[in-house]
């Protein structure tokens, strides 16, 4: 059987082709967070609608498997997605409540990055979970995730 990291990361013949964020995202809340990433980051809506997108599939796939204890990592782009989600607590807790059963998924940052693989696994995992991965957004793998391993966390 095939670990997470040697799954391809590409969408499944037989189940169809990877799913968006933005099918599950409202609009005027998508556009807001969009809207966030230019403020904050010197990206075009075409590079802030790709960090925004990884960092809602990463945060839904670490609600799918909450409890494994994976230690699911972002790269340090998705990492920015992330914080533009989580930021906006109302939708946040809302996202949760709807995604997370109801439990609020924490998000607890280490200083040190880690170097065990952790991102380029999570990558792997977010394609399993359905969802379209961004490759060259999870290209910092090298430098690995910044995120507390093997909780409830990410």
């Amino acid at each position: 059987m095939a670990t997470a990291a040697e799954t391809p990361v590409t969408a499944d013949p037989v189940t169809g082709p990877a799913r968006s964020p933005r099918g599950i995202v409202p609009a005027d809340l998508w556009e807001k967070q969009v809207g966030l990433l230019m403020r904050d980051y010197p990206y075009d809506s075409v590079m802030a609608t790709r960090v925004l997108g990884q960092g809602y599939a990463y945060l839904l796939t670490a609600m799918s498997l909450r409890g494994d204890g994976l230690g699911l990592a972002p790269s340090r782009l998705v990492d920015i997605g992330v914080h533009t989600i989580i930021l906006d607590t109302v939708a946040y807790a809302e996202l949760c409540d709807k995604y997370n059963d109801g439990h609020f998924l924490h998000h607890v940052p280490k200083a040190e990055m880690k170097n065990d693989g952790s991102v380029v696994r999570t990558a792997h995992l977010v394609a399993r979970a359905g969802w379209e991965v961004d490759l060259p957004l999870w290209e910092d793998a090298a430098e690995c995730g910044p995120c507390h391993p093997g909780n409830d966390s990410h």
